[in-house]
């Protein structure tokens, strides 16, 4: 039986060329800050996979921690690495293509991007708020199991989140600076965006965990419940809000002691809707 084109390889001289040689490379991004390159290739079967490629050193230790996160936890909203290919002393990895759109691409319009007209941030913020509501649900589930495989969130912003408008499903992508939690600050400030971003994690010598991804996925459902960008125009319930307020406390100690707390909260929150 042949190998397959992708998965199938464990080594190539580079990646772009060997892509060639197996499909057609129909989209590919390269002005990713990550120090990252992406393409989007159809192999002569049809079948479509998403392949990066690490190409800085930096970006090259981020997606040894990605490899050992994606052999850690697994989700229907994650998109899993499947294989990855030495590639130059560097690597890249594979991944199952899913149909949607990034919310927000920071080597695009700054944050423009999120508020222009036609944007995938301002057409999902238009959407019915039952469907925002799936999608932050989805992700929220998600994130139970990445805590359930003892790994906290780092670098979670809406940039992370790739909506199907066409099939109504969110998908959970470019998860790779996860890793596993609680652990102790080395650095004067973790990757990520600061509107994400929880008060600890720009202090040296502070404490990372459970607590942390609660403010994270709090100001998740802030930003993705709110019909515009100043944060003025909450779409969700008061219970909800209440929620919000108080997994994004300053004080970690404040907040809820795990996901599962806010979890149940928000979900009790959200049941007068549900029914």
């Amino acid at each position: 039986m042949a190998l397959h084109p992708l998965i199938g390889v464990d080594e190539v001289p580079a990646v772009e060329p060997h892509l060639g040689r197996v499909g057609e490379v129909f989209t590919a991004f390269r002005e990713q800050d990550s120090g990252c390159v992406s393409y989007g290739v159809q192999l002569l079967d049809g079948a479509r996979w998403f392949v990066k490629e690490a190409v800085t050193a930096r970006a090259r230790e981020s997606l040894e921690r990605a490899w050992r996160f994606h052999r850690a936890v697994r989700h229907p909203a994650i998109v899993p690495q499947v294989h990855r290919i030495a590639v130059r002393g560097s690597w890249a990895v594979v991944m199952p293509w899913r149909d949607g759109e990034v919310l927000y691409r920071p080597s695009a319009q700054g944050p423009h991007e999120r508020t222009s007209p036609g944007s995938a941030m301002a057409r999902f913020r238009a959407l019915p708020t039952a469907s925002v509501l799936r999608a932050f649900d989805r992700v929220l589930d998600a994130h139970l199991a990445v805590a359930a495989a003892g790994h906290v969130a780092v670098d979670f912003y809406d940039g992370a989140l790739m909506y199907d408008f066409g099939g109504d499903v969110a998908h959970l992508v470019d998860l790779d600076e996860y890793r596993p939690g609680p652990f102790v600050l080395e650095e004067d400030r973790l990757p990520g965006s600061q509107r994400f971003m929880a008060p600890e994690e720009f202090v040296r010598g502070a404490t990372i965990d459970a607590r942390t991804t609660v403010f994270t996925l709090g100001r998740a459902a802030r930003v993705l419940l709110d019909a515009g960008d100043e944060e003025r125009a909450w779409r969700g319930t008061p219970a909800q809000l209440a929620v919000v307020e108080r997994a994004t406390r300053t004080d970690p100690g404040d907040r809820f002691e795990d996901l599962h707390g806010f979890a149940a909260a928000w979900r009790a929150a959200d049941a007068p809707r549900r029914g």
